[in-house]
């Protein structure tokens, strides 16, 4: 089990196997016996979304996906790979950091006045299986946003607590994946209980999983398993490497940070802000975002009240709605405000990059905006106005 800083909780001796697809469903059932709630991708209204398992007969066996600016569609594959598919609409932020979370109830009576009672943080165990390594760090980012501060968040700290987390190596990244260039992926590095790297060949379909932390090696132990031999070692290893040279997308190879800075008044703003419609998708499925506000609701009698707290968007009008108005009332303000955090000024506040390369924004985007279309065109617009030496 991994802590929230996105380390191993322990660190003994660590093991490598392989597993079939009778080991993988008898992962699932050895999580499921130690309580957790397993949390996997599985088909659902033509797209690969994440939903809890009650077996791995409901993971997308045979499954992928076609991306592009704009586009997502599921597609049938011969080879039954299970995790041979990119990003879907939703992330992991959706369980350790939901979009709606009751914070209290207030209720009023005659006899007692008011009682007011605080929501308490939920008491759950999850298993996140199959997390590619764009998302893995994503997790570990949001650990440093909701609990690296003085002020931890207790709904996340309680939801991600106990998660025992299941990384997927990405062997097939789609058209819109830049998580090379950024550092993330395809492999998995760190912050993982047991990571899987999925292999179909002439000599079957196979898994070699290794384990990051104690209790992974001892998940690994109750399963079917083999010892890994040099061929599947090997062809894992390829896969992989096979993903890293084959990304959609890339990120211009500067200091991204200092292109944001260096370029706020570019013409570039003007030309994304007649595409961009304000709609927020992108910061919706992005699994670092985690912006809220807070809504409070009474019945009809008055005498019961909640407060709510809720997803919300740097994209919203009334997102920096002051006593005098919104403070970023352009279009132009408010995506440079997005992007210039999301790859700039979250390196002031939490010592990284906000973006994993997931590619999530580029799909979900009505007007098929690319951020890294953007970056590049900051970076040439920037590299034209720069001064002879």
């Amino acid at each position: 089990m991994t802590d929230p800083g996105g380390t191993p909780a322990a660190s003994g001796a660590h093991t490598e196997a392989v597993l079939d697809r009778d080991g993988l469903a008898a992962l699932v059932q050895v999580l499921k016996r130690q309580g957790r709630t397993v949390i996997g991708p599985t088909v659902r209204d033509r797209a690969v979304v994440l939903a809890e398992l009650d077996s791995a007969d409901q993971l997308p066996h045979g499954w992928g996906v076609e991306l592009e600016a704009g586009r997502y569609r599921v597609r049938r594959r011969t080879d039954g790979a299970v995790f041979a598919h990119s990003a879907g609409p939703q992330s992991w932020k959706a369980f350790l950091h939901p979009p709606r979370v009751r914070q209290w109830t207030a209720d009023r009576d005659a006899a007692s006045g008011m009682t007011v009672r605080a929501e308490k943080p939920p008491d759950v165990a999850y298993a996140f299986l199959g997390v590619h390594a764009c998302d893995l760090h994503a997790i570990r980012i949001l650990d440093r946003v909701m609990t690296g501060g003085r002020h931890p968040d207790p709904v996340y700290a309680s939801r991600r607590r106990n998660v025992f987390l299941v990384a997927a190596e990405c062997t097939e990244p789609g058209a819109t994946c830049f998580c090379v260039s950024m550092g993330t992926g395809p492999a998995v590095d760190a912050g993982y209980d047991l990571a899987l790297t999925e292999v179909i060949d002439d000599d079957g379909h196979r898994f070699v999983c290794r384990s990051g932390s104690d209790e992974g090696a001892a998940v690994l132990a109750e399963l079917p398993r083999r010892a890994p031999d040099d061929a599947t070692r090997a062809a894992a290893a390829a896969a992989v490497r096979r993903a890293a040279q084959t990304m959609g997308r890339s990120m211009p190879p500067v200091d991204l940070h200092a292109l944001m800075r260096d370029t706020l008044e570019a013409d570039r703003w003007d030309d994304v802000t007649a595409r961009c419609l304000s709609c927020g998708n992108c910061t919706m499925v992005c699994p670092t975002c985690f912006c809220t506000t807070t809504e409070d609701v009474t019945d009809l009698t008055g005498d019961h009240a909640e407060r709510w707290r809720r997803w919300d968007s740097c994209y919203d009008l009334d997102f920096t709605l002051l006593h005098g108005g919104p403070v970023r009332k352009s279009r132009r303000s408010r995506y440079r405000q997005w992007l210039t955090h999301k790859i700039g000024t979250w390196h002031d506040q939490f010592g990284s990059t906000g973006c994993t390369g997931c590619g999530r924004c580029i799909v979900w985007c009505p007007t098929g905006i690319d951020l890294t279309e953007e970056a590049h065109a900051l970076h040439q617009e920037a590299t034209r106005k720069r001064p002879p030496r």
